[in-house]
């Protein structure tokens, strides 16, 4: 489920069954975390499905490479930022024509969900609805035994309550599905939900709807399997501290031959897991029992929460053995007051750095590879002081699992290997993360350009939607994005309401007003254009191009919805500048202005203080004594 970016307490995360669902083939129980939330934090739910693979099944060795198969994968990009918005979303498409959504990727979670047009009760969201009645390949799935049925038993529909009490319901539909042109996969039918009501967290929150990767007979991932158009595999990979979005794969990759595997057990529990056995901090065991991460649930890897929480006995020790190691730091409050956070000030702002200040963390697997986690995997930066960071893992309550959420894994790409009972880890740059596949002699797959697809049964290839990977951004730090709109609309009747313009552009693209800059404003006959500029925010500061391509795809794909007072709009041009060089003036202007006025007030002081005396003084020597001769023999007043 999706809960917008609201603060956990670092107490609370448990798993529990929370209620039976319809599901498409089979039936199956859900199970929800009763979060009570922190920072910025997402917990999605994870589902059960029946168990359907055993130790024995894992029988190739762990370092064993997978070959290439003649299935292709859809490679899709990954978008938002983990602490930022709580989640990470990608885009599909679906129907004939095809209608874009922006959906979390959720790998505990197994049905994929939009928004209705019949939806009344649905909010806001950063797409606009389905509309069935304009696909020509929509079909609805009608009752079976299979599945829960409607009031008029005419078609068959799904159901999601969670822990936090939001709740999304409504019908499941059939139609095709599109995947973008990096994708080697042509558009496949699939089921999904068309929701008519959602409550709670799930009708505030900026994306659209959830894109179930669980296992379960409506994830996404399992009907591809079953169709046999890809390899029963699929992979994750999440952007840094510093840098947003990243990648996600649905089918097989050759991986990196220094790829970290973990055992998963499909039968161990519902969910992905792996056999966790260790933790090491600086080198140093911490001394817990290997049964401590196998309780309940065991230790499970979830790619819809933003944290990581470990049981009591786990926490405690972890929490222990950080704080010894950076006896250096300030212990400081966390951003919210309402919370207890484990902050520290005096790290420095250089992430690359932490690694001087903040120990090393190992995760340690049943077999004995090792994962290592960068400073970046388990802190978090401290919203409202520079330098400070806070611990991203907390204690999960009473719960005896072992919650390992996307911080855990930020840079990591994750190979969620099912056909052979194993995930994979390898740290890397998500933002980097083909270039570096291919140095490491694993050739990724080769995404077919646009023109060089086969023609597809359900739609045709000039149908796929672009990708806005398609943008071609130069390899630069990017300071600013300049682009020109035109609005539909009298430049007499937009120029009173430009401030509101800007507000409305700044929240459509995910950005500060501050950073949302006019640059230009001109008629052209009954139409305005508008040349704004987007700052990267902070002095001297930059955006990636990840982030640049997204702001540039939202534009020119028309997902920025401005009120209809606005008319409508069509990006025109763009183009992108490194950050502006500063001169030793404008970097230090502020403190110099600072330091001129302290010494203006404080000389002012001074000039005051030294007048004041000298008239006493000169009150004081004006008075003769009393027993002195003055010219009218008068004596001065006492």
């Amino acid at each position: 489920m999706a809960i917008p970016p609201i603060r956990p307490a670092a107490a609370a995360v448990s798993l529990w069954l929370l209620l039976a669902v319809a599901r498409f083939g089979a039936s199956a129980a859900a199970a929800a975390r009763d979060v009570a939330a922190h920072p910025s934090a997402m917990v999605l739910p994870l589902f059960l499905s029946p168990p359907n693979a055993s130790r024995a099944a894992f029988s190739s060795p762990s370092r064993r490479h997978l070959q290439r198969s003649e299935r292709p994968n859809a490679r899709m990009s990954l978008y938002d930022d983990l602490l930022l918005h709580g989640y990470y979303t990608t885009r599909l498409w679906i129907g004939t024509p095809p209608q874009k959504f922006a959906l979390i990727v959720d790998s505990g979670s197994t049905v994929t969900y939009v928004p209705c047009s019949t939806c009344d009760q649905c909010g806001r969201h950063q797409d606009p609805k389905f509309q069935p009645e304009l696909s020509s390949t929509y079909q609805p799935v009608k009752c079976n035994i299979d599945c829960t049925c409607d009031d008029n038993r005419a078609q068959c529909i799904y159901e999601r309550q969670y822990a936090e009490m939001s709740t999304s319901s409504g019908v499941l539909g059939d139609d095709i599905v599109s995947f973008g042109n990096l994708s080697e996969l042509a558009p496949q039918r699939a089921v999904f939900g068309c929701e008519n009501v959602e409550t709670g967290d799930l009708y505030s929150q900026h994306a659209d709807g959830i894109m179930g990767l669980g296992r379960g007979d409506l994830s996404i991932v399992d009907q591809l399997v079953e169709k046999g158009v890809i390899s029963d595999s699929f992979s994750l990979c999440y952007g840094g501290m510093e840098i947003g979005g990243g990648t996600m794969v649905l089918g097989g990759i050759f991986p990196p031959s220094d790829m970290v595997y973990a055992y998963s057990d499909a039968g161990r529990s519902p969910y992905y897991n792996i056999d966790l056995k260790e933790i090491h901090v600086a080198g140093k065991q911490l001394a817990l029992k290997p049964s401590v991460f196998d309780g309940k649930h065991g230790t499970v890897l979830d790619s819809g929460t933003t944290y990581a929480y470990l049981p009591e006995a786990a926490f405690l020790a972890f929490k222990e053995a950080i704080m010894k190691e950076i006896q250096s730091l300030k212990q400081i409050r966390g951003p919210d007051p309402n919370y207890n956070d484990i902050c520290f000030s005096g790290a420095g702002s250089d992430i690359f750095q932490l690694k001087k200040t903040f120990p090393v963390v190992d995760m340690v697997f049943g077999d004995g590879q090792k994962l290592s986690l960068s400073p970046e995997n388990y802190l978090f930066r401290h919203s409202k002081v520079r330098g400070a960071y806070c611990l991203g893992i907390f204690q999960n309550g009473k719960d005896p699992t072992t919650l390992l959420g996307g911080i855990i894994v930020r840079n990591t790409l994750v190979m969620y290997d099912r056909e052979h009972s194993k995930i994979g880890f390898w740290k890397t740059n998500c933002s980097e993360l083909w270039e570096r596949l291919q140095q490491s002699n694993a050739p990724p797959p080769v995404p077919s350009a646009p023109d060089e697809k086969g023609p597809s049964e359900d739609m045709p290839p000039n149908l796929a939607p672009r990708a806005p990977a398609d943008f071609n951004i130069p390899e630069i730090q990017v300071g600013q994005i300049t682009f020109d709109m035109s609005l539909s609309i009298n430049y007499s009747d937009l120029k009173p309401h430009i401030t509101e313009l800007t507000e409305f552009i700044a929240h459509e693209l995910d950005v500060n007003v501050s950073q949302v800059h006019l640059v230009n404003l001109t008629a052209k006959g009954n139409d305005s254009i508008v040349r704004w500029s987007i700052l990267a925010g902070g002095k001297g500061a930059y955006m990636s191009n990840t982030t640049a391509m997204e702001i540039i795809a939202r534009l020119s794909e028309h997902r920025v919805q401005l009120p209809h007072t606005f008319g409508s709009y069509q990006f025109i041009e763009w183009h992108v500048e490194p950050p502006v060089a500063r001169t030793w003036w404008q970097e230090h202007y502020v403190v110099v202005i600072s330091a001129v006025i302290t010494a203006l007030v404080v000389a002012s002081l001074a000039s005051g203080g030294w007048f004041v005396w000298k008239r006493r003084q000169q009150s004081i020597t004006a008075y003769k004594p009393v027993d002195s001769i003055v010219p009218e023999q008068e004596l001065q007043p006492l």
